[in-house]
């Protein structure tokens, strides 16, 4: 098989692998959409480059403009999917304006002034503005992770590709005047290379992402209660450990609060279980708005629940407990019948030292029963002080 060929069907192939595969991972994650649009990038990328070899019966110049349409096409789709993953609004104009402005430079030098050279540089100017444009939407986020830094870079180096490569060649080897020999030129033979190793790389960098894309929401699940919304009790205890240890570092005060719905048996055995889920549900959602982003708030058994809050002194623990309380007890739950009031006792004890989150939840967890035992819907205290243990003084002798 002839050699040009080969390298020819690189990357048509290439494409065509690399947009089953993020069609393939779009299927089995349909929240995603940004996996269905660079599956429809990597197959107008194959389409374009097909067309570049293969005539279709309209013609070569109508061909080669269907070629650079699809080309313009993935260039599109792979940096408005590349934007959207990273939750910046896709700028459509901008990248609208930079494709239509190199397809309509192309169509002037290919139909009013044919020019081979002008329409390799209109297009490859083209497409290196958008790769710079992607590169410009990543700057803000390029310190979140490894994956976000080099996409980053690879933005770069595209538009550069674009750019430098595209020019030197055409200085060093153009100008073009035909297709004659065209497709066993330095420039076509640097742009199949270079458009083969960027295209696997920034895919490469994609899949990646979608990986750790479902890593994180996997975690998130095995972290997650799913009918309050809030952290589970492994999810929390990971998470307050993780914040008392920096807290402890900084030397900076941590409270923790305890909650627990009064007379939740009750509730369910009179309304149903429809109405206790609903009751959860309702308190947990002012709970994480009034925790907020400050600390971790977590559901760790049937009715009860545990905030964490740094930065909080005993007092201001309290203060947030009768926030909460008074709001809740003052509130109605749909689904309940009218007049029926659901309250909340809370049980609230501020760190010591280094305190470790197990004895912390014991002392507030006695705060909390104290609570339930005196009238609940109330907020009580835990003055207590962890045990202190100490080494026993060593014998002396003589």
């Amino acid at each position: 098989m002839d050699t040009g060929l080969l390298i020819a069907l690189l990357n048509p192939t290439i494409a065509l692998a690399l947009g089953a595969a993020f069609f393939v991972l779009w299927v089995h994650q349909r929240h995603r959409p940004y996996l269905a649009v660079l599956a429809m990038s990597y197959c107008f990328s194959a389409a374009g480059f097909l067309l570049q070899y293969f005539t279709l019966p309209i013609g070569m110049l109508p061909t080669k403009l269907v070629s650079n349409i699809c080309f313009t096409l993935a260039a599109c789709c792979l940096s408005g999917a590349i934007v959207a993953r990273y939750g910046r609004k896709v700028p459509y104009v901008a990248i609208g304006i930079l494709g239509g402005g190199g397809l309509a430079s192309l169509c002037w030098f290919l139909f009013v002034a044919p020019d081979l050279t002008w329409r390799i540089l209109s297009m490859n100017f083209a497409f290196g503005g958008i790769s710079l444009l992607v590169a410009a939407e990543l700057r803000p986020v390029r310190r979140n992770g490894p994956t976000e830094n080099i996409l980053f870079v690879l933005a770069l180096l595209s538009g550069l590709n674009f750019f430098v490569r595209t020019l030197a060649v055409v200085i060093a080897h153009g100008p073009f005047t035909s297709y004659d020999g065209f497709y066993g030129s330095s420039y076509w033979t640097t742009a199949l290379l270079s458009q083969a190793l960027l295209s696997l790389l920034i895919a490469l960098c994609l899949f990646t992402a979608a990986a750790l894309d479902v890593m994180k929401a996997l975690k998130a699940e095995t972290h997650t209660d799913p009918l309050s919304g809030l952290l589970n009790r492994r999810g929390f205890e990971e998470r307050a450990d993780q914040l008392l240890l920096h807290c402890a570092m900084a030397r900076f005060p941590v409270a923790l609060v305890l909650a627990d719905l009064d007379h939740f048996k009750a509730l369910n055995d009179v309304h149903g279980h429809a109405a206790g889920d609903r009751v959860i549900a309702d308190f947990a959602a002012k709970l994480r708005a009034a925790t907020g982003a400050r600390g971790a708030a977590g559901r760790i058994g049937g009715e009860e629940f545990a905030v964490l809050l740094p930065l909080s002194d005993l007092a201001a623990a309290r203060l947030f407990a009768e926030a909460v309380r008074t709001l809740y007890s003052a509130g109605v739950v749909d689904g309940l019948p009218p007049g029926t009031k659901v309250t909340a006792s809370f049980g609230v004890a501020a760190r010591s030292g280094d305190e470790a989150l197990e004895p912390l939840m014991r002392r507030a967890d006695e705060a909390l029963y104290k609570a339930k035992k005196n009238g609940r819907d109330s907020v009580r205290l835990s003055y207590e002080r962890p045990e202190m243990v100490f080494a026993p003084e060593p014998s002396r002798t003589g």
